[in-house]
C-alpha cells in the first residue's frame, strides 16, 4: 500500500491556510523528496524487526537469525552478515521518519495556527487547533514511538487513511463556518487600510497580507529547511536499504520473495 510522500500529508495540511484565503507560504516544505511504498507493516523494536501484514507476521530479524513465516532460515557467517546489515540499515530509518513526520506535524499545526489567528480571531483557530489536534492522533494510530519501540503502519492503515474523504469534509465544514467571520474581517481590515479611494484601499490591504504572509514566512522557513534535509536524508537511506535488500535477496533465497517497498523522486510544490 502506498504511504504517499512521508511530508506530503503535512504539506497538505499547512494548504488549509490557502484554502481559506489566507496568505500561507509559511512552512513550504515541498523538496525533492520521494514517494516511499511500503509492503508490510513494520515493528521494531530494541533487538527485533518484524515486517507483517494485517497482522499477520511476514519476516521477522533478530541479531544474527531471520525467520520466514514464523520459521528460521538456516544462514551461513556471509549471509548471516548480510542479513545483520540490512536489519540494522532499516532499523535506522524506521525512528527518522516516525520523528520526522512529528515534526513536520508539529511545524504545519504553528504555521496554519500562526496565519488563521490574525484573520478568524481565535474562536476559529481554536476549532483549526482541535482539528489539527485529531489529525495528529489519527496520525499516531498509524506511525508511533512508544519506549524503545516504533511502528509504521501501511497495510490495515497508512498516512493516505489519516487524510481521507472524513477529513476533507471536516476542512469544507470548518471553511463553511469561517466565512462570514473572514468576510467580516476582510472588510474591516480594508476599511482601516489607509487611502481614500476604495482601489487605494485595496492596494494598502493587498501589502499588509503579503507582508503578513513573508513574516510567517521567515518565522517558518529555517524549521521547514531542516526538515526538507532530514527528508532528502531519509529518502537517500530508504534506497541504499533497497540495494542492501537486492544483495540479501541474492544470496538467501528464502528471502527472494522479501520486498519492503520502492521509492521514486517526486516534489512537493505549491
Amino acid at each position: 500500500m502506498k504511504t504517499k510522500n512521508l511530508v506530503s500529508c503535512v504539506a497538505l495540511a499547512t494548504l488549509i491556510g490557502v484554502t481559506l484565503a489566507v496568505p500561507a507560504k509559511a512552512a513550504e516544505i515541498g523538496a525533492a523528496s520521494c514517494d516511499v511504498n511500503l509492503n508490510y507493516d513494520i515493528n521494531l523494536e530494541p533487538k527485533k524487526l518484524v515486517f507483517s501484514q494485517k497482522g499477520t507476521e511476514s519476516y521477522r530479524f533478530e541479531p544474527g537469525r531471520v525467520f520466514v513465516d514464523g520459521k528460521e532460515v538456516s544462514l551461513s557467517s556471509e549471509q548471516r552478515e548480510l542479513v545483520d546489515a540490512y536489519a540494522d540499515s532499516v532499523a535506522r530509518q524506521v525512528p527518522e521518519v516516525v520523528a520526522l513526520v512529528s515534526d513536520a506535524m508539529t511545524l504545519a499545526s504553528t504555521a496554519v495556527g500562526t496565519a488563521l489567528t490574525p484573520l478568524l480571531g481565535d474562536e476559529t483557530s481554536a476549532k483549526m487547533s482541535e482539528l489539527m489536534s485529531n489529525v495528529s492522533e489519527r496520525l499516531d494510530e498509524v506511525m508511533h514511538k512508544n519506549g524503545d519501540s516504533y511502528y509504521i503502519g501501511a497495510t490495515d492503515g497508512s498516512i493516505d487513511a489519516v487524510f481521507d474523504k472524513e477529513f476533507e469534509q471536516e476542512i469544507e465544514n470548518l471553511v463553511q463556518d469561517s466565512m462570514g467571520t473572514l468576510m467580516i474581517r476582510i472588510g474591516t481590515e480594508m476599511l482601516a487600510s489607509e487611502g481614500e479611494s476604495f482601489e487605494a484601499k485595496m492596494e494598502a490591504f493587498g501589502k499588509k497580507m503579503e507582508a503578513m504572509g513573508e513574516q510567517i514566512e521567515r518565522e517558518m522557513d529555517a524549521q521547514a529547511q531542516g526538515l526538507e534535509a532530514r527528508a532528502n536524508k531519509m529518502c537517500d537511506g530508504f534506497d541504499n536499504v533497497l540495494a542492501l535488500e537486492s544483495e540479501m535477496k541474492a544470496k538467501v533465497p528464502e528471502l527472494a520473495k522479501l520486498s519492503l517497498g520502492s521509492s521514486k523522486p517526486s516534489s512537493i510544490s505549491e
